[in-house]
């Protein structure tokens, strides 16, 4: 059966019902031409609108313009003093960092919105970021490691290209794909819950409480409060741009209410302070970024440094965390933006796996980390963005947003706290997929699902679902069922799991 959309439904309702004249037909209207833009990102087809793609890409940057501030908090600082130093006492500055991350997320994140013309937007991945901070250059220097960054890339390219990361991820068992959307769901809410301070940990009993000894005294956490509420109600009463409504009008309440109350940044003196941006507007507006640090990366100095054997254990942790994490967050991702399909694949798959691949290798090429997709776009999505349009939206802005670093941080993290604890709850739908029945796929689902926000990454969270299906699949005689790839994959994860004790019996 055809069917024909509106503007040819309308032409040929018009051509029965227009009079014929002696001995002539009235000529049928042509189809109402498409837009480029709704032809090339498929807008329509996929049951969206320019609007709605616009409105998703501003609301994705504004819940990721934090890196454009955090990435150089944790990589670099205004002097040695306070910035990470490598082995040979080597440091990045800050401004630099701060500049290559918008140029790399930008870049990028058009690129893959052009490409594989998906509502996904990539940035410097904050677990590698850290990893590299806190472990790698305490063996390396931050060009050598920036190197590392860079071979990880490549070889994620290869396996995308190849076909190999395709493979495994048709591999996975649906109701598992399920599990970790719903995982990283509750992922993204408890991050909002933490960034917002709503959630604390303590210095004893429960690792975490509420807001300080079981109550809510930080003005930024009752912001955040106000915040969530406001985007629920929007949502709710399926207003058209409540998410981004939402963020404009809490960030304007922040900044009313730190004009007023002069709040500050928080810190040990200041704990009642924003925890990241304060929403107020000073010095200089605009200023021209510095591109120092691109290029500089010594791809195989690390091999010389430290040796064969330990570099290579470097790359295989970088490789397993940025090539799990992607692949959970464009699962969730797909389901939410609703273009995947039954068996959890999605348009493109292959191209998006290619291109979130050289978003690492663009990431240590100009040492701003590795790129990877955020989760945080789920918010774009949650706006009504489906299709690459809005990526390409997303990307512009990172870019602009390397000349207005001080407009970028306005925003405070409170508030795009907010943005993702209404998203983490619209995320949780796809639970309905899982099988709770059967307790071989609940408990692997289950613990998939638990282990992403207990332990803050998506990585540990697919890697202990893998392993708990295969082996209870086994167990229970139903390894038939569990794919080659499912076993190659679950004896990688376990290798994941045991590098520590692995180093030290290597001394590596």
């Amino acid at each position: 059966m055809t069917i024909l959309d509106p503007a040819e439904m309308r032409s040929a309702t018009e051509k029965q019902a227009a009079p014929a004249g002696a001995g002539q037909t009235a000529a049928p209207r042509p189809p109402a031409a498409k837009s480029f833009l709704d032809s090339f990102f498929q807008i329509t087809k996929r049951g969206s609108t320019l609007a709605r793609e616009f409105r998703g890409g501003i609301v994705t940057f504004f819940t990721m313009a934090y890196i454009v501030i955090l990435n150089p908090l944790i990589l670099g600082g205004f002097s040695a003093e306070n910035a990470p130093t490598d082995v040979a006492g080597g440091w990045l500055s800050a401004a630099q960092v701060g500049a290559v991350t918008g140029l790399t997320a930008g870049v990028m994140t058009i690129v893959f919105g052009l490409v594989a013309n998906l509502p996904f937007g990539l940035a410097a991945g904050l677990g590698i970021n850290s990893f590299l901070a806190v472990a790698v250059i305490q063996e390396v220097t931050w060009p050598e490691a920036m190197g590392l960054v860079v071979i990880n890339g490549v070889l994620i390219v290869l396996f995308g290209a190849t076909g190999a990361r395709t493979a495994i991820f048709r591999a996975v068992p649906k109701e598992l794909k399920a599990a970790i959307t719903v995982g990283i769901g509750l992922f993204i809410a408890f991050i909002g819950f933490v960034d917002s301070g709503f959630v604390r940990p303590t210095k004893g009993g429960p690792p975490v409480q509420l807001g300080n000894d079981g109550s809510i005294t930080s003005i930024p956490t009752l912001v955040f409060i106000v915040g969530l509420l406001v985007m629920g109600i929007l949502v709710a009463r399926k207003i058209q741009g409540g998410l981004l409504i939402g963020i404009v009008a809490t960030t304007a309440l922040a900044a009313v209410v730190e004009a007023a109350m002069h709040i500050g940044p928080g810190s040990a003196d200041n704990p009642g302070g924003w925890h990241l941006n304060v929403p107020v507007l000073a010095g200089q507006l605009v200023s021209a970024p510095d591109f120092s640090l691109v290029g500089q990366f010594d791809l195989f100095g690390s091999f010389s440094r430290i040796g064969g054997l330990a570099a290579t254990m470097l790359v295989f942790t970088l490789v397993f965390t940025n090539f799990f994490d992607a692949m959970g967050t464009m699962t969730g991702l797909a389901k939410s933006a609703g273009v995947a399909h039954k068996d959890g694949t999605f348009p493109k798959l292959k191209s998006a796996f290619i291109v979130e691949g050289l978003g690492a290798v663009a990431g240590g090429a100009t040492s701003g980390s590795s790129n990877t997709v955020y989760i945080d776009s789920a918010a774009g999505i949650g706006e009504g963005a489906r299709t690459g349009l809005a990526s390409v939206v997303t990307g512009v802005l990172f870019l602009g947003s390397m000349f207005f670093t001080p407009l970028t941080s306005v925003v405070p993290l409170e508030v795009a706290a907010s943005a993702l604890v209404v998203v983490g709850a619209m995320m949780m739908a796809q639970i309905r997929e899982i099988k709770f029945s059967k307790f071989s796929i609940a408990l692997p689902a289950f613990l998939t699902i638990v282990t992403m926000p207990l332990t803050y990454s998506i990585a540990n969270g697919i890697g202990v679902g893998f392993i708990s299906f295969a082996v209870i699949s086994a167990a229970s005689g139903r390894g038939r069922k569990v794919h080659p790839l499912m076993w190659v994959v679950t004896a990688g994860f376990i290798i994941y799991f045991a590098r520590g004790p692995i180093n030290a019996l290597l001394g590596v």
